[in-house]
């Protein structure tokens, strides 16, 4: 059996980090990491990864056609798995262009790039690449927000609310586009809030777990009555490669753990662990702050998983109970990551 040739996008970056490692321990595949190295990626994540003779690094910026269409050529793809992107909310308010760059053209150069290596025309895939898969690792977000009630699924229609979540609606779309018009064999996942191990400080749930050792106050947007469905990044990653190596071509599969939890909520439970793990002489949860929320903050995300579980035979190992106690428990063994 040939050994597969993927290219990782984004792979110093929380999620891609995290495949990596998971792939890179699993097969002989040839995994070419790719990475700008932004504030969001990070060497320190592969650490032991990048030792081993089938996995290399490649510093470079997605949006540079010319060495993305190198890299092709010189390695040959037969698989891509699409992480980069620029992803914080807050940052896409006061900064939207890098979205625009990243998340719109970088992935139009990808795509460009493997038409061009696999195929000799529209609908026309060469036969050494008849395998050949581009995986695109895409956000909830895109399907807008949610009252009270009901879940994502993959026909719930697009309607983004912040410059983030605009840019890979755009990108999904791309995707779509070259799938329709070209036969590139793609296939999409719309993820919800990853959490665990390597998450960069910016997010949520290492921002908490921050604050609260140091002291500071923890805040939380508004209320703290904000919902999110929230997935294990080892769950995440295992239901990627069964989206890359088993989705049926062309087709979205939402990808989400079944843990609908509160902001505050969250913030609580991570004080209680720390509480307990880490005490000191008052609750951790005496830091907890209301702030002001943020400018078109949906009020709630939660996925219906059913078709990649009832397809691909896909399950949440995690529920978010434990998996928050193994993510606080890697911050305290890893506080250089805060």
């Amino acid at each position: 059996m040939n050994r597969n040739k993927v290219l990782v996008t984004g792979g110093a970056g929380f999620i891609g980090s995290n495949y990596v490692t998971y792939m890179a321990e699993k097969s002989d595949d040839t995994i070419i990491v790719l990475d700008k190295l932004t504030y969001a990626g990070n060497l320190k994540n592969l650490e032991g990864v990048l030792d081993l003779k089938n996995v290399i690094f490649v510093k470079g910026d997605i949006c540079d056609a010319e060495l993305v269409n190198r890299l092709f050529q010189e390695y040959q793809f037969n698989q891509v798995v699409h992480f980069a992107a620029e992803s914080h909310v807050d940052n896409s308010i006061t900064g939207p262009k890098a979205f625009i760059d990243t998340n719109i053209v970088g992935t139009f150069q990808l795509l460009q790039a493997a038409y061009s290596l696999w195929m000799r025309g529209p609908q026309q895939l060469l036969n050494e690449f008849n395998e050949a898969r581009f995986l695109h690792v895409s956000t909830d977000e895109v399907y807008g927000t949610l009252g009270s009630t009901g879940l994502f699924t993959e026909e719930t229609p697009y309607a983004p609310n912040s410059p983030y979540s605009a840019s890979k609606a755009s990108s999904d779309f791309i995707v779509r586009s070259y799938f329709h018009t070209y036969g590139l064999p793609v296939v999409t996942t719309n993820c919800s809030n990853n959490y665990g191990p390597q998450q960069h400080q910016e997010k949520l749930i290492p921002t908490i777990i921050r604050k609260a050792l140091s002291g500071e106050a923890i805040p939380i947007y508004g209320d703290g009555k904000n919902v999110r469905d929230w997935l294990y990044v080892l769950d995440h990653c295992k239901g990627i490669e069964l989206a890359l190596n088993t989705g049926r071509i062309g087709e979205t599969y939402n990808i989400g753990g079944r843990n609908e939890r509160e902001n505050l909520y969250i913030a609580q439970t991570i004080c209680a662990i720390l509480d307990r793990l880490k005490p000191k002489d008052t609750s951790y949860s005496d830091q907890i702050a209301f702030v002001t929320d943020r400018p078109g903050h949906d009020f709630r995300y939660a996925i219906d998983a059913s078709k990649i579980e009832n397809e691909l035979g896909w399950r949440a190992a995690e529920n978010f109970e434990s998996g928050i106690e193994k993510t606080v428990s890697w911050y305290l063994e890893n506080s250089d990551r805060l």
